[in-house]
């Protein structure tokens, strides 16, 4: 929230500076970089990549699941027939596969886990190229500065200065 303040800001300052900023010439473009991103074919192909991955998490948590699940039943099954000895032996291996459950949850879907880094990897690439791309469409179309209107920030635009198209183009036609 704060940062979308700051570029608002920012944008209000500038453009309230406007004569200054009329007599150079300023031209600001936009573009919709989660259009972008969406529409660009490479995308596809990344998430197909992540979702890959993420069903691997999802097996391997699932078996956790149900080793721990079989454990489970079986010590409740069994509990009045099992030894003194056999019942805690069962209760520590419940602990432990109940232990590396949780640490895989952690490992996997915590704050800082894999999840995570694999977006980071499949999308990183991505977010570079979408990045030079507009870089390189806004300077051969002369443009000063381009704005996100993915952020929410820029509040009104003209269609004419909108690059959304062409850098999905320059993208996909690579």
């Amino acid at each position: 929230m704060l940062k979308r303040f700051i570029v608002l800001i920012s944008l209000v300052m500038m453009l309230g500076a406007g004569a200054s900023f009329a007599e150079d010439g300023l031209r600001i473009a936009h573009v919709d970089s989660k259009l972008i991103f969406d529409g660009y074919k490479g995308t596809k192909k990344a998430q197909e990549e992540y979702d890959r991955q993420v069903a691997k998490w999802e097996q391997q948590g699932n078996l956790l699941q149900k080793e721990l699940s079989a454990i489970k039943e079986k010590l409740d099954k069994q509990v009045l027939m099992l030894s003194d000895e056999k019942k805690r032996e069962l209760e520590a291996e419940y602990a432990k596969k109940d232990t590396e459950l949780k640490n895989f949850i952690d490992r996997v879907y915590g704050r800082k886990g894999e999840l995570i880094s694999e977006n980071e990897k499949v999308s990183g690439p991505i977010i570079q190229l979408i990045r030079k791309a507009v870089n390189e469409i806004a300077l051969q179309e002369g443009y000063d500065m381009v704005v996100d209107r993915a952020t929410g920030a820029v509040l009104f635009w003209k269609k004419e200065n909108d690059l959304t198209q062409k850098v999905l183009d320059y993208l996909n036609n690579r």
